[in-house]
């Protein structure tokens, strides 16, 4: 049976560590560990930042994802952005984001603050892509463009 629970600062190596194989696996990125380890506490800090939901099974973090709040004027609310979401492989295939997903739009449900979840994901990740639809998740209309230094 999986837990969920937020992030804390007991779990900085373990979302370091995720983080890295994370960045390893999906664009082939070796980050520098001082530096996500800065990031991570940045975020165990500052909640307007986002917030860690690591996902146990009998007490081990087999996975773990991050929101970050968007606000939308148009819905007068928050969309939460789904980041950094790892599972570690041999939980893959066995319902660790499913339980992440269903625990989030939950939360959404029940709020007024909240509106919706977001995420992106590689063009090419296409187990990822059908496990998305597989729960609801539909392509939006917008493409995704970034500038970064």
């Amino acid at each position: 049976m999986f837990k969920i629970r937020k992030g804390r600062f007991s779990d900085v190596e373990t979302i370091v560590g995720f983080q890295q194989k994370l960045a390893k696996e999906t664009e082939g990125l070796i980050l520098k560990k001082q530096i996500v380890s800065r990031g991570v506490r940045a975020v165990l800090r500052d909640r307007c930042k986002g917030i860690y939901y690591i996902v146990e099974d009998k007490g081990e973090p087999v996975g773990m994802l991050m929101t970050i709040p968007e606000w939308s004027d148009w819905r007068n609310s928050t969309v939460l952005w789904i980041h950094s979401l790892y599972v570690q492989p041999r939980y893959r295939g066995k319902g660790v984001f499913k339980k992440l997903y269903q625990f989030l739009k939950a939360r959404v449900q029940k709020s007024n603050r909240l509106s919706g979840l977001r995420l992106y994901v590689e063009k090419s990740n296409i187990p990822a892509r059908k496990v998305y639809e597989k729960l609801g998740m539909s392509k939006d209309h917008y493409l995704m463009y970034e500038w970064l230094k």
